[in-house]
């Protein structure tokens, strides 16, 4: 897995934090306050979007009459103390990063989540202890599935695409890794459990958690 690797770039929330089941409630929560019934396919349809293209899929695709501005702080109201205070990592990612450090790997955190929600999350977790580099979608002309995201995180990491290795929980996530050129590890979700089989087909390899890696 780490040959000729000297560089990992993770995607956050479900990948690296334990975060997709609070988006979850969130999103239906947001359904059920305007009287909605909350779609089945809608987590399939958020699959890599950036915080503002998530905010006009609401806007143009589900007509709720807000302006982008508007409904991404009411989403932010709702999710930042949950980032401030409940959130951890995803089991074994503390470990799996702090012995990457100690490796010498450079690291680099490539998201679709907000700037202040990334902020809120490292206040606790202190993710930048051990990660250098954090680049949301939103920083980027065009989000995941586009290679953008990932090409970024290397630049600014001075690293070579070849030599990254990318983790990603989600399938529009992972065809931006390997579209940039990178071999990706698929990350096991509860959320996306129905999509394992995508995932499997799509990355170079699979993991349940980080335990199961172990770096020499």
């Amino acid at each position: 897995m780490f040959d000729n690797i000297d560089t990992l770039i993770f995607d956050m929330d479900g990948t690296l934090i334990d975060s997709m089941n609070i988006w979850h409630e969130i999103d239906k929560e947001f359904f059920e306050n305007h009287g909605r019934e909350f779609p089945s396919d809608l987590v399939k349809k958020l699959d890599g979007l950036s915080f503002d293209d998530t905010a006009y899929l609401f806007i143009n695709y589900y007509k709720f009459d807000y302006t982008k501005e508007e409904i991404q702080a009411i989403w932010h109201k709702m999710s930042y103390d949950h980032y401030k205070n409940t959130i951890p990592y995803k089991k074994g990612a503390e470990e799996f990063i702090k012995k990457a450090k100690e490796k010498g790997f450079k690291m680099g955190i490539a998201t679709s989540n907000s700037r202040d929600l990334v902020e809120a999350i490292d206040s606790r977790l202190h993710i930048s202890d051990y990660i250098s580099v954090f680049i949301t979608n939103d920083e980027v002309s065009n989000g995941k599935p586009a290679p953008d995201i990932y090409l970024k995180v290397a630049e600014v990491l001075n690293s070579k695409p070849e030599n990254c290795l990318v983790f990603e929980d989600v399938p529009g996530g992972i065809r931006a890794g390997k579209a940039a050129g990178m071999k990706v590890v698929a990350v096991q979700d509860d959320l996306t459990a129905y999509l394992d089989d995508e995932k499997r087909a799509l990355s170079d390899y699979y993991i349940k958690d980080y335990n199961e890696i172990e770096i020499k």
